[in-house]
C-alpha cells in the first residue's frame, strides 16, 4: 500500500489576538483596571478570613469618578490576588503591619500579613504593598469557574507559622513594623520581633475564679471561661489594655516594665446601661484607642462605654433596636464645627453600621421613674445597611480607609464591610454627611437649645433622633465563604524603585533601634 503525499502547502499563520482588534480577551477586564489605575483611581488591597479556613485576597479598583461622587461614573472593578487554605481550623483574627513610606526607599514595600485561628497557630506571609501593574501581552489566562479576573502576584508568598500560644488566638496587631503583639485564650499577650520571629517578652493576665458555678459542675480543672478577648495598644507605646473572658473589668499594663498598671472593674451602673442584665458575662470584648490617644472605647455584647484618660465613663452607645454588636472602630478622627470630635462607627447583629459623636451626647433622663443610667448616650449621626436598605444580614467586621484630606482635616473615606454570608460591600462616606445628618435631627426634634459643657456638645432635652442613612453604595463582591474577619488598605502607586525593592525576595524587615527599644518593648 503506498505512502499517502504529505501537503506541503504552508499553513496560513494563526490570527494574532493582539493584532485582531474584534477579538475578545478574557482578560478584558484586567485592561480595563490598568487604565483605570492609569487615570488616577484607587486600588484597595482586601484580606478576608472565614470559619472555611481559607484566607481569600482581593483587590478593588475605585475609579476617580466614583470618589467624587459621580453616580454614573464606572463600577468598582475586582480581581482576585490569592486564595491561602491557612489554617485547620476558623480563622478568627487578622493584622497587617504597617505601610512604609513612599518618599522612603530604605523600606522594603511589602508587608507581613499575620492570621490567628483556633488551631492554635499564627501564619504569616508577605503581602505586596503596590498596585499590580498587569501587562496584557504578558498576562496569562489563569483558569477559574468565576466570573471574577485573577492576578496572581508572586510577591506574596508564605514565610511560616509561630506556634508559642497554646489556645486559641484571639487578637493580633502590629504596632510598628519591627514587632508583633498576639494575644490567646491562654491568658498571655506574646510581643515578637519581626527579624527573626524572636518572643521578646510574655504578659501574663491572672485567670478568673470560677464564681458562682453550680457545685454539680462536671467541667474539667481549667475549663472556667478564660482568655484575653481584645487589646489595644495606645498610640504612645507605653500603654495598653486588655479585656478578658469572665471577668467584669479591663486591666492596664506598662509596656515599658512589662508588669501590670492597674484594673478597672465595671460598675452595675455602667452594665445596666448598655444591656448586661444580671445573667450575663459583664467582659469586655472590643476594645480600642482614638488616635490622639486622650480616650478609649470598651465594646460589649449590646453595647460600649467610652472612657476619658481618667478611665471614667464619657458616654455611652447603645443600637436601637438593641442589637449584638461586633465590631467598633474610630472613624474621621479629626475636628469639625469647632470642636474637637471623635466619631465611633459600630457593625450590628441586624446589618447596620452606625456613626455616633463622642462630643454630641444626650444627658441621662434623671427624672424617669426607673433611670437606665446616669451616662449619657452617644448620639447616632448616621448608618449604613440595616432594613431600611433591605440589608440585615450581620456585619462580622468591617474597615475605614481614608480617601482624601483637606487641611489634615479627613473628609471622606471608604467603608468596607464584610457579611457572614460571604459579601464584601464598600461605601463610600463623607464627613459632611454625617454633621448635617446630626443638624437636620437636632432641628426636627423637640431640643430647643444646647448647652456647652468642656469639648461635649450636651442636649438638654431627651428625643429620639432619626438615624438616617448615608454614604454611597460603590459595589459588591461575593466570597462564597462564611467570613469572620477582615483587613484592608490603600495600595501604593507602582513605581521603578519600588520594584526594585520588592524583587529582592531575602530581604527581612529591620529591627527597631536600641532607644526604640526601651519605648516599644
Amino acid at each position: 500500500m503506498g505512502k499517502r503525499k504529505r501537503d506541503t502547502a504552508e499553513k496560513k499563520p494563526l490570527p494574532s489576538v493582539a493584532h485582531d482588534k474584534a477579538a475578545k480577551s478574557p482578560q478584558s477586564s484586567i485592561t480595563d483596571q490598568k487604565h483605570l489605575q492609569q487615570n488616577g483611581s484607587t486600588t484597595i488591597q482586601i484580606i478576608v478570613g472565614s470559619y472555611d479556613r481559607v484566607l481569600h485576597g482581593i483587590t478593588a479598583t475605585i475609579p476617580e469618578a466614583a470618589e467624587a461622587g459621580n453616580k454614573s461614573s464606572p463600577d468598582v472593578h475586582f480581581a482576585d490576588t490569592f486564595l491561602f487554605n491557612a489554617h485547620t481550623s476558623a480563622i478568627r483574627c487578622l493584622a497587617i503591619s504597617p505601610l512604609p513610606s513612599p518618599k522612603d526607599t530604605s523600606q522594603s514595600h511589602k508587608l507581613i500579613l499575620a492570621s490567628g485561628s483556633t488551631d492554635e497557630r499564627i501564619n504569616l506571609y508577605h503581602i505586596s504593598a503596590t498596585a499590580p501593574v498587569v501587562d496584557v501581552k504578558k498576562q496569562v489566562s489563569l483558569p477559574s469557574l468565576g466570573i471574577t479576573p485573577v492576578i496572581g502576584n508572586p510577591k506574596n508568598r508564605e514565610l511560616g507559622s509561630l506556634l508559642h500560644h497554646s489556645s486559641s488566638i484571639t487578637a493580633l496587631y502590629f504596632p510598628t513594623r519591627s514587632k508583633l503583639l498576639s494575644a490567646a485564650e491562654d491568658s498571655t499577650v506574646a510581643i515578637s520581633r519581626t527579624r527573626d520571629w524572636t518572643v521578646l517578652s510574655t504578659i501574663k493576665a491572672p485567670i478568673p475564679k470560677a464564681i458562682g458555678r453550680p457545685s454539680g459542675d462536671t467541667a474539667p480543672l481549667g475549663g472556667t471561661p478564660s482568655g484575653i478577648n481584645d487589646f489595644a495598644v495606645h498610640p504612645s507605646m507605653k500603654l495598653m489594655i486588655s479585656v478578658g473572658k469572665g471577668e467584669k473589668c479591663m486591666r492596664l499594663w506598662n509596656l515599658v516594665t512589662g508588669k501590670k498598671a492597674g484594673v478597672l472593674t465595671f460598675e452595675r451602673e455602667i452594665l445596666q446601661g448598655i444591656g448586661e442584665g444580671r445573667w450575663a458575662s459583664g467582659e469586655g470584648r472590643k476594645v480600642e484607642w482614638n488616635s490622639s490617644g486622650d480616650e478609649y472605647v470598651v465594646g460589649f455584647e449590646r453595647g460600649a462605654v467610652v472612657f476619658g484618660m481618667d478611665s471614667k465613663p464619657k458616654c455611652r452607645i447603645t443600637p436601637t433596636p438593641m442589637t449584638k454588636i461586633h465590631q467598633i472602630h474610630y472613624v474621621f478622627p479629626r475636628q469639625y464645627g469647632g470642636h474637637k470630635s471623635d466619631l465611633l462607627a459600630v457593625s450590628t447583629e441586624d446589618g447596620r453600621v452606625i456613626f455616633y459623636s463622642t462630643s454630641v451626647v444626650q444627658d441621662a433622663d434623671q427624672e424617669a421613674a426607673v433611670p437606665v443610667s446616669p451616662i449619657s448616650t452617644c448620639v447616632p449621626l448616621g448608618q449604613l445597611g440595616g432594613k431600611d436598605a433591605d440589608l440585615i444580614v450581620r456585619v462580622k467586621d468591617f474597615e475605614f480607609l481614608t480617601l482624601s484630606t483637606v487641611e489634615g482635616i479627613e473628609t471622606s473615606g471608604i467603608i468596607i464591610t464584610a457579611s457572614s454570608d460571604g459579601s464584601i460591600r464598600i461605601w463610600r462616606i463623607r464627613r459632611s454627611e454625617l454633621t448635617e445628618n446630626f443638624q437636620a435631627t437636632s432641628d426636627q426634634s423637640t431640643v430647643g437649645e444646647q448647652r456647652t459643657n468642656g469639648e461635649q456638645n450636651h442636649v438638654k432635652d431627651i428625643y429620639k433622633p432619626l438615624t438616617r442613612q448615608c454614604g454611597t453604595f460603590l459595589g459588591v463582591h461575593e466570597t462564597g465563604n462564611r467570613i469572620t474577619c477582615l483587613k484592608a488598605f490603600i495600595m501604593l502607586s507602582p513605581s521603578a524603585s519600588q520594584i526594585v525593592l520588592d524583587s529582592d525576595d531575602g530581604d527581612e524587615f529591620e529591627g527597631i533601634s536600641d532607644s526604640d527599644k526601651e519605648n516599644h518593648s
